[in-house]
């Protein structure tokens, strides 16, 4: 069961990538004083990661008083095309074997990809001791995120 309000974020270590270069980072380095968001996806380069993460940009999260990252599956070189395609002002953890998506409880088998496991679309806001403050997720690929919600969520960090 993915982390609930109120529960401890488990930790992981994936690449970041910001458009430009990756490093190795734990959650717990990611965790700005007051909190980040973390935006779970699939892959890059599919229309739905790319409308999404328009969507966040054109909604001003870049400017939320904590980082927004993404988890994806993707490897870090086709992260930072992706962001450097979008201009994104986002950095995105590479996720490459799911081991945050496992931490997390997210995985799920993608029907018609035969032993592909991605992420169920989630967002948790983090408060920056770690503990979740603001928990969705869906199995629905093209549901919206919650804006409002979220943004919230932001607010009372």
């Amino acid at each position: 069961m993915p982390p609930a309000v109120g529960d401890d974020a488990p930790g992981f270590e994936a690449l970041l990538c910001d458009g430009e270069t990756f490093r190795p980072r734990t959650l717990d380095d990611a965790l700005d004083d007051d909190g980040v968001v973390l935006i779970f996806d699939g892959f890059v380069f599919s229309a739905i990661a790319q409308n999404w993460w328009r969507r966040y940009d054109d909604a001003d999260w870049d400017e939320f008083p904590v980082p927004v990252y993404g988890v994806v599956r993707d490897g870090p070189y086709s992260i930072n095309e992706f962001l450097r395609q979008l201009d994104s002002p986002f950095s995105i953890f590479s996720d490459l074997n799911g081991d945050a998506a496992e931490a997390f409880d997210l995985l799920v088998e993608r029907q018609g990809m035969a032993g592909t496991k991605t992420p169920r679309r989630a967002v948790f806001v983090i408060d920056g001791d770690g503990e979740v403050q603001y928990a969705w997720d869906t199995e629905e690929w093209i549901h919206p995120v919650p804006r409002e919600e979220v943004e919230e969520a932001v607010e009372e960090l």
